[in-house]
Protein backbone atom coordinates (compact mmCIF):
# COMPACT_ATOMS: atom_id res chain seq x y z
CA UNK A 1 0.00 0.00 0.00
CA UNK A 2 1.25 3.50 -1.33
CA UNK A 3 2.52 5.71 1.95
CA UNK A 4 -0.16 8.00 1.84
CA UNK A 5 3.24 10.83 3.21
CA UNK A 6 5.82 9.97 0.30
CA UNK A 7 2.52 10.76 -1.83
CA UNK A 8 1.60 13.98 -0.29
CA UNK A 9 5.73 14.90 -1.02
CA UNK A 10 5.71 13.80 -4.14
CA UNK A 11 1.94 15.77 -5.12
CA UNK A 12 3.80 18.72 -3.11
CA UNK A 13 7.46 18.45 -4.68
CA UNK A 14 7.19 20.80 -7.97
CA UNK A 15 5.92 23.36 -6.23
CA UNK A 16 9.01 23.33 -3.75
CA UNK A 17 11.10 23.48 -6.79
CA UNK A 18 9.83 26.61 -8.31
CA UNK A 19 12.65 29.40 -8.39
CA UNK A 20 12.05 32.86 -9.42
CA UNK A 21 11.79 34.07 -12.87
CA UNK A 22 14.96 34.21 -14.47
CA UNK A 23 16.42 38.11 -15.16
CA UNK A 24 15.77 38.81 -18.82
CA UNK A 25 18.98 38.65 -20.84
CA UNK A 26 20.73 42.03 -21.67
CA UNK A 27 20.08 43.82 -24.80
CA UNK A 28 22.92 44.24 -26.84
CA UNK A 29 22.54 47.83 -25.87
CA UNK A 30 23.04 47.16 -22.08
CA UNK A 31 26.57 45.55 -23.01
CA UNK A 32 27.64 48.39 -24.84
CA UNK A 33 26.92 50.99 -22.59
CA UNK A 34 29.61 50.47 -20.54
CA UNK A 35 32.59 49.72 -23.31
CA UNK A 36 31.05 53.17 -25.09
CA UNK A 37 31.51 54.98 -21.83
CA UNK A 38 35.32 53.97 -21.71
CA UNK A 39 35.78 55.22 -25.13
CA UNK A 40 33.78 58.39 -24.72
CA UNK A 41 36.40 59.08 -21.15
CA UNK A 42 39.31 57.98 -23.61
CA UNK A 43 38.50 59.94 -26.53
CA UNK A 44 37.83 63.06 -23.45
CA UNK A 45 41.14 62.53 -22.52
CA UNK A 46 42.66 62.24 -25.35
CA UNK A 47 40.92 65.29 -27.38
CA UNK A 48 42.20 67.76 -24.25
CA UNK A 49 45.94 66.81 -24.30
CA UNK A 50 46.28 66.86 -28.21
CA UNK A 51 44.59 70.12 -28.55
CA UNK A 52 46.45 71.46 -25.05
CA UNK A 53 49.84 70.58 -26.69
CA UNK A 54 49.28 70.85 -30.29
CA UNK A 55 47.20 73.80 -30.75
CA UNK A 56 47.42 75.99 -27.33
CA UNK A 57 50.94 75.26 -26.31
CA UNK A 58 52.60 77.30 -29.23
CA UNK A 59 50.62 80.67 -28.23
CA UNK A 60 52.61 80.65 -24.92
CA UNK A 61 55.77 80.09 -26.43
CA UNK A 62 55.72 81.75 -29.29
CA UNK A 63 57.60 84.94 -27.67
CA UNK A 64 60.46 82.82 -26.15
CA UNK A 65 61.08 80.83 -29.85
CA UNK A 66 61.08 84.70 -30.99
CA UNK A 67 63.38 85.63 -28.10
CA UNK A 68 66.00 82.38 -28.57
CA UNK A 69 65.95 81.79 -31.82
CA UNK A 70 65.80 85.56 -33.77
CA UNK A 71 62.57 84.19 -36.31
CA UNK A 72 60.31 86.50 -36.84
CA UNK A 73 57.32 85.79 -34.87
CA UNK A 74 55.10 86.63 -38.37
CA UNK A 75 57.06 83.61 -39.79
CA UNK A 76 56.41 81.16 -36.46
CA UNK A 77 52.90 82.24 -36.63
CA UNK A 78 52.47 81.60 -40.15
CA UNK A 79 54.27 77.86 -39.90
CA UNK A 80 51.65 77.51 -37.44
CA UNK A 81 49.30 78.37 -39.21
CA UNK A 82 50.21 76.48 -42.02
CA UNK A 83 49.50 73.28 -39.80
CA UNK A 84 45.98 74.08 -39.57
CA UNK A 85 45.71 74.25 -43.03
CA UNK A 86 47.29 71.22 -43.74
CA UNK A 87 45.41 69.56 -41.35
CA UNK A 88 41.91 70.53 -42.77
CA UNK A 89 43.12 69.16 -46.09
CA UNK A 90 44.26 65.90 -44.76
CA UNK A 91 40.85 66.03 -43.26
CA UNK A 92 39.17 65.19 -46.36
CA UNK A 93 40.71 61.64 -46.93
CA UNK A 94 40.62 60.65 -43.63
CA UNK A 95 36.61 61.42 -43.77
CA UNK A 96 36.62 58.18 -45.99
CA UNK A 97 39.37 56.34 -44.22
CA UNK A 98 37.36 56.66 -41.11
CA UNK A 99 33.62 55.26 -42.53
CA UNK A 100 34.91 52.53 -43.87
CA UNK A 101 37.39 51.15 -41.15
CA UNK A 102 36.59 53.24 -38.17
CA UNK A 103 39.04 55.57 -35.79
CA UNK A 104 41.79 53.17 -33.92
CA UNK A 105 43.94 52.79 -36.58
CA UNK A 106 44.18 56.76 -37.65
CA UNK A 107 43.96 58.07 -34.34
CA UNK A 108 46.87 55.79 -33.09
CA UNK A 109 49.10 56.57 -35.98
CA UNK A 110 48.41 60.37 -35.68
CA UNK A 111 48.95 60.53 -31.87
CA UNK A 112 52.41 58.91 -33.05
CA UNK A 113 53.48 60.88 -35.93
CA UNK A 114 52.00 63.95 -33.20
CA UNK A 115 54.35 62.72 -30.91
CA UNK A 116 57.04 62.30 -33.24
CA UNK A 117 56.43 65.97 -34.90
CA UNK A 118 56.28 68.02 -31.26
CA UNK A 119 59.88 66.30 -30.84
CA UNK A 120 60.51 67.92 -34.50
CA UNK A 121 59.09 71.19 -33.50
CA UNK A 122 61.69 71.42 -30.14
CA UNK A 123 64.97 70.18 -32.31
CA UNK A 124 64.26 72.22 -35.14
CA UNK A 125 67.98 73.75 -36.07
CA UNK A 126 66.24 76.56 -38.54
CA UNK A 127 63.31 77.76 -39.35
CA UNK A 128 62.64 75.66 -42.20
CA UNK A 129 63.25 72.57 -40.16
CA UNK A 130 60.76 74.72 -37.82
CA UNK A 131 58.14 74.87 -40.05
CA UNK A 132 58.46 71.52 -41.71
CA UNK A 133 57.89 69.91 -38.15
CA UNK A 134 54.76 71.92 -38.20
CA UNK A 135 53.46 70.57 -41.28
CA UNK A 136 54.36 67.06 -39.99
CA UNK A 137 52.45 68.19 -36.66
CA UNK A 138 49.41 69.23 -39.23
CA UNK A 139 49.11 65.40 -40.81
CA UNK A 140 48.70 64.62 -37.08
CA UNK A 141 46.21 66.92 -36.06
CA UNK A 142 43.77 66.01 -38.96
CA UNK A 143 43.91 62.22 -36.86
CA UNK A 144 43.85 63.06 -33.71
CA UNK A 145 41.16 66.69 -32.97
CA UNK A 146 38.28 67.04 -33.00
CA UNK A 147 36.86 65.02 -35.93
CA UNK A 148 37.65 61.51 -36.20
CA UNK A 149 36.77 62.09 -31.98
CA UNK A 150 33.47 62.90 -33.80
CA UNK A 151 32.97 60.25 -36.10
CA UNK A 152 33.91 57.61 -33.57
CA UNK A 153 30.96 59.18 -31.25
CA UNK A 154 28.47 59.54 -34.09
CA UNK A 155 28.83 56.09 -35.19
CA UNK A 156 28.80 53.77 -32.70
CA UNK A 157 26.97 56.64 -30.08
CA UNK A 158 24.00 56.16 -33.09
CA UNK A 159 20.62 58.51 -31.79
CA UNK A 160 22.45 59.26 -28.52
CA UNK A 161 25.29 60.70 -30.35
CA UNK A 162 24.35 64.18 -29.03
CA UNK A 163 25.18 63.41 -25.43
CA UNK A 164 28.69 62.34 -26.18
CA UNK A 165 29.67 65.07 -28.76
CA UNK A 166 28.44 67.49 -26.12
CA UNK A 167 30.76 66.20 -23.39
CA UNK A 168 33.95 65.45 -25.15
CA UNK A 169 33.22 69.29 -26.99
CA UNK A 170 33.13 70.44 -23.18
CA UNK A 171 36.43 68.71 -21.84
CA UNK A 172 38.40 69.37 -24.80
CA UNK A 173 36.92 72.95 -23.82
CA UNK A 174 39.14 73.48 -20.82
CA UNK A 175 42.23 72.42 -23.12
CA UNK A 176 43.58 76.02 -22.75
CA UNK A 177 42.19 76.17 -19.14
CA UNK A 178 44.73 73.53 -18.31
CA UNK A 179 47.94 73.35 -20.57
CA UNK A 180 48.50 76.82 -21.25
CA UNK A 181 48.67 77.42 -17.20
CA UNK A 182 50.44 74.13 -16.87
CA UNK A 183 52.91 75.53 -20.39
CA UNK A 184 53.41 78.50 -18.60
CA UNK A 185 54.84 76.50 -15.71
CA UNK A 186 57.18 74.47 -17.55
CA UNK A 187 58.58 77.67 -19.18
CA UNK A 188 59.76 79.12 -16.22
CA UNK A 189 61.97 76.05 -15.64
CA UNK A 190 63.21 74.56 -19.10
CA UNK A 191 63.82 76.57 -22.48
CA UNK A 192 61.02 76.28 -24.86
CA UNK A 193 62.85 73.17 -26.17
CA UNK A 194 62.85 71.62 -23.40
CA UNK A 195 59.13 72.46 -23.00
CA UNK A 196 57.89 70.86 -25.90
CA UNK A 197 60.16 67.66 -25.75
CA UNK A 198 58.22 67.45 -22.31
CA UNK A 199 55.29 67.84 -23.96
CA UNK A 200 56.01 65.37 -26.81
CA UNK A 201 56.54 62.77 -24.27
CA UNK A 202 53.17 63.41 -22.28
CA UNK A 203 51.03 63.36 -25.69
CA UNK A 204 52.85 60.03 -26.71
CA UNK A 205 52.53 58.51 -23.13
CA UNK A 206 48.69 59.68 -22.70
CA UNK A 207 47.40 59.14 -26.18
CA UNK A 208 49.38 56.61 -28.09
CA UNK A 209 47.78 53.78 -25.53
CA UNK A 210 44.30 55.20 -25.50
CA UNK A 211 43.59 55.53 -28.90
CA UNK A 212 45.16 51.57 -29.40
CA UNK A 213 43.36 49.62 -26.70
CA UNK A 214 39.89 51.85 -25.80
CA UNK A 215 38.76 52.17 -29.66
CA UNK A 216 39.42 48.44 -29.88
CA UNK A 217 35.78 48.21 -30.52
CA UNK A 218 34.42 46.34 -33.84
CA UNK A 219 33.07 49.37 -36.42
CA UNK A 220 29.60 49.11 -37.22
CA UNK A 221 28.24 49.00 -40.84
CA UNK A 222 26.95 52.51 -41.58
CA UNK A 223 23.16 52.63 -40.85
CA UNK A 224 20.47 52.34 -42.98
CA UNK A 225 19.30 55.85 -44.40
CA UNK A 226 15.62 56.46 -42.62
CA UNK A 227 12.31 58.09 -44.42
CA UNK A 228 13.82 61.42 -43.25
CA UNK A 229 17.18 61.03 -45.07
CA UNK A 230 18.44 60.57 -48.96
CA UNK A 231 17.61 56.95 -49.84
CA UNK A 232 20.17 57.14 -53.09
CA UNK A 233 22.28 60.25 -52.35
CA UNK A 234 25.84 59.35 -52.62
CA UNK A 235 28.30 61.05 -51.32
CA UNK A 236 29.30 63.19 -54.85
CA UNK A 237 25.62 64.33 -55.21
CA UNK A 238 25.20 65.46 -51.56
CA UNK A 239 28.20 67.32 -52.11
CA UNK A 240 27.34 68.78 -55.24
CA UNK A 241 24.16 69.85 -53.59
CA UNK A 242 22.91 73.40 -52.85
CA UNK A 243 22.32 72.90 -49.53
CA UNK A 244 25.53 71.59 -48.45
CA UNK A 245 27.58 74.24 -51.01
CA UNK A 246 25.25 77.09 -48.58
CA UNK A 247 26.17 75.03 -45.56
CA UNK A 248 29.97 75.24 -46.34
CA UNK A 249 29.67 79.01 -47.53
CA UNK A 250 27.88 79.41 -44.20
CA UNK A 251 29.98 77.83 -41.34
CA UNK A 252 33.20 78.76 -43.59
CA UNK A 253 32.24 82.62 -42.83
CA UNK A 254 30.94 82.32 -39.72
CA UNK A 255 34.03 80.79 -38.73
CA UNK A 256 36.43 83.14 -40.52
CA UNK A 257 34.32 85.94 -38.35
CA UNK A 258 34.63 84.03 -34.86
CA UNK A 259 38.20 83.26 -35.05
CA UNK A 260 39.20 86.37 -36.20
CA UNK A 261 36.92 88.01 -33.37
CA UNK A 262 38.81 85.99 -30.94
CA UNK A 263 42.34 86.43 -31.45
CA UNK A 264 42.02 90.51 -31.93
CA UNK A 265 39.36 90.78 -28.80
CA UNK A 266 42.22 91.93 -26.53
CA UNK A 267 43.56 94.46 -28.74
CA UNK A 268 40.05 95.60 -29.38
CA UNK A 269 39.19 96.24 -25.64
CA UNK A 270 42.71 97.97 -24.56
CA UNK A 271 42.42 99.82 -27.45
CA UNK A 272 38.61 100.75 -25.99
CA UNK A 273 40.77 101.59 -22.69
CA UNK A 274 41.08 98.05 -20.91
CA UNK A 275 44.16 96.95 -19.03
CA UNK A 276 45.77 94.06 -20.46
CA UNK A 277 45.09 91.94 -17.51
CA UNK A 278 41.41 92.98 -17.73
CA UNK A 279 41.26 92.15 -21.54
CA UNK A 280 42.80 88.66 -20.81
CA UNK A 281 40.37 87.93 -18.30
CA UNK A 282 37.66 88.87 -21.15
CA UNK A 283 39.05 86.20 -23.43
CA UNK A 284 39.09 83.64 -20.47
CA UNK A 285 35.64 84.10 -19.57
CA UNK A 286 35.00 83.68 -23.22
CA UNK A 287 36.17 80.32 -22.67
CA UNK A 288 33.71 79.95 -19.53
CA UNK A 289 31.15 81.05 -21.44
CA UNK A 290 31.97 78.60 -24.68
CA UNK A 291 31.67 75.76 -21.82
CA UNK A 292 28.20 76.76 -20.99
CA UNK A 293 26.91 77.66 -24.67
CA UNK A 294 27.65 73.58 -24.76
CA UNK A 295 25.61 73.06 -21.65
CA UNK A 296 22.80 74.33 -22.84
CA UNK A 297 23.15 72.81 -26.50
CA UNK A 298 20.89 69.82 -25.71
CA UNK A 299 17.73 71.80 -24.82
CA UNK A 300 18.23 74.49 -27.57
CA UNK A 301 17.96 71.05 -29.68
CA UNK A 302 14.91 70.26 -28.16
CA UNK A 303 13.21 73.49 -28.90
CA UNK A 304 13.87 74.54 -32.60
CA UNK A 305 14.55 72.84 -35.84
CA UNK A 306 17.64 72.41 -37.85
CA UNK A 307 17.10 75.72 -39.92
CA UNK A 308 16.33 77.93 -36.65
CA UNK A 309 19.25 76.42 -34.84
CA UNK A 310 21.75 77.43 -37.20
CA UNK A 311 20.39 80.25 -38.08
CA UNK A 312 19.98 81.63 -34.32
CA UNK A 313 23.36 80.61 -33.80
CA UNK A 314 25.43 82.35 -36.44
CA UNK A 315 23.16 85.30 -36.13
CA UNK A 316 24.19 85.27 -32.67
CA UNK A 317 27.90 85.50 -33.71
CA UNK A 318 27.31 88.57 -35.85
CA UNK A 319 25.27 90.08 -33.04
CA UNK A 320 27.74 89.96 -30.22
CA UNK A 321 30.48 90.88 -33.04
CA UNK A 322 28.45 94.04 -33.97
CA UNK A 323 27.88 94.81 -30.35
CA UNK A 324 31.51 94.98 -29.63
CA UNK A 325 31.72 97.39 -32.46
CA UNK A 326 29.07 99.79 -31.21
CA UNK A 327 29.64 99.70 -27.52
CA UNK A 328 32.26 102.10 -26.15
CA UNK A 329 32.17 101.04 -22.88
CA UNK A 330 32.12 100.87 -19.80
CA UNK A 331 34.57 97.99 -19.78
CA UNK A 332 32.36 95.85 -17.50
CA UNK A 333 29.96 95.98 -20.38
CA UNK A 334 32.42 94.81 -22.67
CA UNK A 335 33.46 92.05 -21.20
CA UNK A 336 29.90 90.82 -21.00
CA UNK A 337 30.16 91.05 -24.32
CA UNK A 338 32.57 89.06 -24.69
CA UNK A 339 31.04 86.29 -22.79
CA UNK A 340 28.47 85.85 -24.76
CA UNK A 341 30.23 86.03 -27.78
CA UNK A 342 32.37 82.77 -26.29
CA UNK A 343 28.64 81.01 -25.75
CA UNK A 344 28.22 81.57 -29.43
CA UNK A 345 31.51 80.00 -30.15
CA UNK A 346 30.92 76.99 -27.99
CA UNK A 347 27.62 76.35 -29.37
CA UNK A 348 28.88 76.92 -33.13
CA UNK A 349 31.36 74.09 -32.37
CA UNK A 350 28.33 71.31 -32.10
CA UNK A 351 26.45 73.46 -34.94
CA UNK A 352 28.89 72.20 -36.82
CA UNK A 353 29.29 68.66 -35.21
CA UNK A 354 26.28 67.72 -36.13
CA UNK A 355 25.51 69.17 -39.17
CA UNK A 356 25.97 66.62 -41.30
CA UNK A 357 24.07 63.99 -39.33
CA UNK A 358 21.12 66.59 -39.16
CA UNK A 359 21.01 67.01 -42.60
CA UNK A 360 22.19 63.71 -44.28
CA UNK A 361 22.20 61.19 -41.65
CA UNK A 362 25.32 59.34 -40.06
CA UNK A 363 25.98 56.89 -43.01
CA UNK A 364 28.43 59.24 -44.98
CA UNK A 365 29.49 61.28 -42.00
CA UNK A 366 33.27 60.80 -41.50
CA UNK A 367 33.64 61.69 -45.48
CA UNK A 368 30.77 64.83 -45.30
CA UNK A 369 32.52 65.86 -42.29
CA UNK A 370 35.93 66.15 -43.94
CA UNK A 371 35.06 67.96 -46.56
CA UNK A 372 33.16 70.44 -45.03
CA UNK A 373 35.85 70.92 -41.95
CA UNK A 374 38.10 71.55 -44.83
CA UNK A 375 37.30 75.14 -45.61
CA UNK A 376 36.24 75.94 -42.01
CA UNK A 377 39.11 75.26 -40.58
CA UNK A 378 41.54 77.04 -43.21
CA UNK A 379 39.33 79.89 -42.43
CA UNK A 380 39.97 79.78 -38.93
CA UNK A 381 43.75 79.11 -39.36
CA UNK A 382 44.21 82.19 -41.57
CA UNK A 383 41.22 84.72 -39.49
CA UNK A 384 43.61 86.27 -36.75
CA UNK A 385 46.37 87.07 -38.99
CA UNK A 386 43.64 88.83 -41.80
CA UNK A 387 41.99 90.19 -39.20
CA UNK A 388 45.11 92.24 -37.31
CA UNK A 389 45.83 93.04 -41.27
CA UNK A 390 42.45 94.45 -41.98
CA UNK A 391 42.48 97.02 -38.72
CA UNK A 392 44.50 99.54 -40.03
CA UNK A 393 43.14 99.99 -43.52
CA UNK A 394 39.74 99.72 -42.20
CA UNK A 395 40.51 102.72 -39.59
CA UNK A 396 41.12 100.58 -36.20
CA UNK A 397 39.97 97.65 -34.49
CA UNK A 398 36.46 98.90 -34.15
CA UNK A 399 36.00 99.56 -37.92
CA UNK A 400 37.37 95.96 -38.29
CA UNK A 401 35.10 94.00 -35.87
CA UNK A 402 32.05 95.85 -37.56
CA UNK A 403 33.19 94.09 -41.12
CA UNK A 404 33.47 90.90 -39.26
CA UNK A 405 29.93 91.08 -38.39
CA UNK A 406 28.69 91.62 -41.59
CA UNK A 407 30.62 88.84 -42.56
CA UNK A 408 29.42 86.80 -39.97
CA UNK A 409 25.78 87.87 -40.79
CA UNK A 410 26.00 86.96 -44.26
CA UNK A 411 27.18 82.85 -43.05
CA UNK A 412 23.55 83.50 -40.75
CA UNK A 413 21.82 84.24 -44.08
CA UNK A 414 23.53 81.66 -46.27
CA UNK A 415 22.28 79.02 -43.81
CA UNK A 416 18.51 79.26 -44.12
CA UNK A 417 19.41 77.59 -47.32
CA UNK A 418 21.13 74.94 -46.18
CA UNK A 419 18.67 72.31 -45.32
CA UNK A 420 17.72 69.61 -47.96
CA UNK A 421 14.40 69.70 -49.31
CA UNK A 422 13.29 66.56 -47.74
CA UNK A 423 13.97 67.92 -44.51
CA UNK A 424 11.52 70.97 -45.10
CA UNK A 425 8.27 71.80 -43.53
CA UNK A 426 5.80 71.39 -46.50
Amino acid sequence: MPDPDAAEAERRAPLTTITAPAAPPKSADDTARPQLRTVLAALCVTEITSWGILYYAFPVLAPAIKDDTGWSAPATAAAFSAALVVAAIGGIPLGRLLDRHGPRTAMTAGSVLASAAVVGVALAPNLPCFAAAWLLAGVAMSAVLYQPAFAALTRWYGPRHLAALTTVTLVAGLASTVFAPLTDFLAGHLSWRGVYLVLAAVLAVVTIPLHAFALRRPWPPAPAPTRHEHASADTRSVIRSRPFILLVAALTTASFAMFAVLINLVPLLTERGATSTTAAWALGLGGAGQVAGRLGYAALVRSTTVRTRTFTVLAALAATTIALTLIPGPVWLLVTVAVLAGTARGIATLVQATAVTERWGPSMYGTLSGILAAPVTAAGAIAPFAGAALAGPLGGYPHMFAALAAVAALGALLALGSIPRHDRAP
